[in-house]
């Protein structure tokens, strides 16, 4: 956008700013790689994006995810059809761009992921979690063990997780389930139909958990599907986890938020943290990526091995 010279950087809910002489000579870029054509992002239209993102999904992105934000910004500017980044922050300035807000909040926070992966959480279930809660189960009158999986991405989680709770739960004494949530629309469409590719099936799935899986023929070839028996025990549901409560009122024995907190800020991690420990029963346990920490975080939960905590019984 060009007015009497100068650049014009607009942040949401901000007045006009010009930006003009030689600031825009330090304006730093950063290429976007779309073929043969290389789109260049601003230091205005990073600032405009990231406090957008912001307002909407209260994902953090500091000056490290430039390259990131600028990636995932690839694919939007092909399908809108925008001929530059400024030009595809003036299209989520226009009116009636709601869509195109969550798609953009979609690239953003969307992540390759694949099943079992940090397999060490899933056989924590195994081994600890089921035997513990199914024999608590038997005094406190628990109906079914409930799990969560909270950012649930294309549902290799949660999916993950629904193997490990029906291969160790006892079927004649006890039931199970597994509610997942996720802000994307467009990962939760992928996880209902939870059709996966080979790569993703076959990196990490240990051996005991194939038999949960069909293998795809003729034009399928290569995929695999979730069996019916096992995609019916899990309920897929659209939530951004920092509004409102989530959409199920059980309690659950065991949440997994795995990979989430580090979009955050400190204040944010905190909320959020706050709210799953809400959500445990006493003695529940929540599971985070091995890559966080919830140090100088006040939670009250006691840590059990690493990225493992646990609601004590008495809260």
């Amino acid at each position: 956008m060009r007015a009497g010279g100068g650049n014009i950087c607009r942040l949401p809910g901000s007045t006009t700013r010009k930006v003009t002489g030689p600031a825009l000579h330090r304006d730093p870029f950063v290429p976007i790689a779309m073929g043969i054509v290389t789109r260049l992002m601003r230091e205005c239209d990073f600032e405009f994006i990231r406090t957008l993102v912001y307002k909407r999904s209260r994902i953090h992105l500091d000056n490290r995810k430039r390259e990131l934000v600028a990636a995932r910004l690839a694919k939007r500017l092909r399908e809108t059809q925008t001929a530059s980044v400024g030009d595809y922050c003036d299209l989520l300035r226009s009116p009636g761009q709601e869509e195109e807000c969550v798609r953009l909040i979609d690239a953003i926070s969307t992540n390759h992921t694949f099943f079992f992966r940090e397999g060490s959480h899933f056989e924590f279930v195994r081994s600890r979690i089921v035997p513990e809660m199914s024999e608590r189960s038997k005094r406190e009158r628990w109906p079914r063990l409930y799990a969560w999986s909270a950012a649930c991405s294309s549902g290799e989680e949660p999916y993950s997780l629904a193997m490990a709770l029906d291969d160790a739960v006892n079927p004649a004494s006890w039931s199970w389930h597994v509610e997942a949530t996720d802000i994307s629309m467009r990962m939760l469409d992928a996880a209902q139909k939870a059709v996966y590719k080979g790569e993703s099936v076959i990196e990490k799935t240990p051996p005991w958990a194939m038999h949960y899986f069909q293998r795809g023929i003729g034009p399928q070839e290569g995929n695999f599907r979730i069996k019916p028996s096992l995609h019916t025990r899990v309920t897929f549901r659209h939530l951004n986890l920092l509004e409102g409560p989530p959409p199920f009122s059980e309690p659950m024995h065991v949440i997994f938020c795995r990979n989430v907190m580090i979009y955050f800020d400190r204040d944010t991690q905190a909320e959020l943290i706050a709210k799953l420990a809400r959500q445990l029963v006493p003695g529940g346990y929540l599971i985070v990526g091995h890559s966080e920490s919830l140090a100088n975080i006040a939670h009250g939960l006691q840590l059990v091995e690493s990225a493992i905590y646990r609601r004590p019984i008495a809260a």
